[in-house]
């Protein structure tokens, strides 16, 4: 830990701070010396982060963002703020769109001097997925609020322990003939330590990043089908993968209990890449990693026996 490093001792709230990749980004700002204050409905679903910590450098705090107090509370006395509260359930526009632009509102209010906005590539306030629309409503109102805020745009996010690729992977393991949905659509996956990164960086330098967008993408683009046949081989098994038209896979994503919703299935057919224009990781100076690095390890764990397994295929 750099004592020279800008977030070293300073009280970084991260709202919606106990999912997936606020884990990822905790562990960037403690290494950085930054003081955490876990933000969300279920503050103790972060509790393994507390080993992490030195003594007095992490608390966690009980917020409901849609709650004009809450926001006030759980950012007084704050250095910085990122928002990276997301869902696919419930009210979006509400908990994605306007509670972003009033955590903005908060924070500017007392006396914030960072504040970053975790959005989505795609954010589109005319899209017919709703989660496109509260995002970019979201960015519009953080912006309106917060003008220095630094809007961060990445791609589907995969890690170790995602709900992405081990959805796929579990199918896969199972099941020797697989349907595969939106089969052509380019996806740039991103590594969530990367992300984790860039929204490190730019909660440091808001000088130099504030007011502007960034989309974040892995290295390469892969379809739909390359990434369910990159999984297959990595765990040693022969699977067929059947492309199903889109008429079959929009009606298959409006039924209940299915794995992926109708937001989801609109996203995931429209694509999901960095745009040609769009600043990205390097303006921000970091190198982002490609899924290929990590696969085949992470895949051993669905594998016929684990480590164990031969080259034969199942």
């Amino acid at each position: 830990m750099a004592k020279s490093d800008p977030l070293n001792g300073k009280l970084v709230v991260i709202a919606g701070g106990s999912g997936f990749l606020g884990n990822y980004v905790a562990q960037a700002l403690l290494e950085r010396g930054a003081r955490l204050r876990i933000a969300s409905r279920h503050p103790e679903e972060a509790f393994s982060l507390k080993p992490l910590a030195n003594l007095g450098q992490i608390q966690f705090a009980r917020c409901d963002i849609k709650n004009e107090r809450s926001a006030e509370a759980v950012v007084h006395g704050a250095d910085a703020v990122v928002n990276m509260v997301g869902s696919f359930d419930g009210d979006l526009i509400e908990l994605m769109g306007r509670s972003a632009g009033q955590l903005a509102a908060a924070a500017k209010q007392a006396g914030v001097t960072s504040f970053v906005q975790v959005s989505a590539i795609g954010a589109d306030a005319e899209s017919a997925a709703e989660y496109a629309q509260a995002k970019a409503i979201g960015e519009q109102l953080v912006l309106e609020a917060f003008p220095s805020a630094t809007i961060l745009r990445p791609s589907i996010i995969f890690g170790k322990d995602d709900n992405f690729l081990n959805m796929f992977a579990g199918l896969i393991q199972f099941m020797p003939v697989l349907p595969v949905f939106a089969p052509e659509a380019k996806l740039q996956l991103v590594y969530v330590d990367d992300v984790a990164e860039a929204v490190a960086e730019t909660l440091a330098h808001p000088g130099k990043h504030g007011g502007k967008t960034y989309e974040l993408g892995g290295p390469e683009q892969l379809t739909m089908m390359e990434i369910n046949r990159r999984i297959s081989a990595a765990q040693g098994r022969e699977r067929t993968f059947i492309p199903m038209p889109d008429m079959v896979s929009g009606i298959f994503a409006a039924l209940p209990l299915t794995p992926m919703g109708t937001d989801q299935w609109r996203l995931l057919k429209q694509g999901n890449v960095v745009g040609e224009k769009a600043l990205g990781f390097k303006q921000l100076g970091i190198e982002p990693k490609p899924l290929s690095l990590f696969l085949d390890r992470w895949m051993v764990q669905y594998r016929k026996h684990g480590r164990f397994a031969m080259a034969s295929k199942n």
